[in-house]
């Protein structure tokens, strides 16, 4: 399975901010480096550190594997246009990924656990499988036994995060993606340049 497996936390605290995508991210409340030289001034990054550091960000904000990503950099290589913008948009219109854009879970662990346990439908047949990549015009939606589950109902109240790529019907329980999401929609704070850099050495 393509998901990441490490201390859930490094890399926010590594980085400054909640990449995990958590609300209890520890990073919120200490927003440096773990360790008792945490708070000294940081040392000077090399190029290779930069651009290391951009790839683990993008494997904690989706919550893959290595040779997931690498693999999805290596596909979106052979593809026309911008590698690591292609790369993004196929990260971002996974399953799992949508299901925690469109607002039906927290996080997206909580998401991936929603896919996997088959709560989820795309055009009304079941897929459990997180990295089922979505096209634009299907439609996602909670089954019928988990529309009432607490972990639903408690984060649509909350409100979905909105992106302009996808729409939500809170009533049915249900979303569409719109388009493929273009680089400014991704609401992701990294330099995926840096990380195509890094795959290319």
């Amino acid at each position: 399975m393509a998901r990441q497996t490490g201390p859930k936390h490094r890399i926010c605290r590594r980085v400054g901010e909640p990449v995990c995508g958590s609300p209890k991210c520890p990073a919120l409340k200490r927003p440096y480096p773990p360790g008792q030289h945490g708070k000294s001034p940081r040392r000077r990054v090399s190029e290779y550190g930069r651009q290391l550091l951009e790839k683990q960000k993008i494997r904690a904000i989706y919550g893959v594997s290595e040779t997931y990503l690498r693999n999805t950099f290596k596909k979106a290589a052979r593809s026309r246009g911008r590698t690591g913008e292609i790369a993004l948009q196929m990260l971002e219109t996974r399953l799992d990924n949508l299901v925690y854009r469109m607002g039906f879970a927290p996080t997206l662990p909580g998401a991936r656990q929603l896919v996997t346990h088959g709560h989820i439908l795309v055009d009304g047949r079941k897929v459990n499988i997180p990295s089922y990549l979505v096209q634009p015009g299907q439609v996602i939606s909670v089954s019928e036994r988990a529309r009432n589950l607490p972990i639903v109902a408690a984060t649509l109240e909350a409100g979905p995060p909105h992106v302009p790529y996808v729409e939500v019907d809170v009533e049915s329980r249900s979303g569409r993606l719109l388009n493929i999401p273009a680089r400014e929609e991704i609401p992701i704070k990294v330099n995926e340049t840096l990380v195509v850099e890094f795959y290319a050495r």
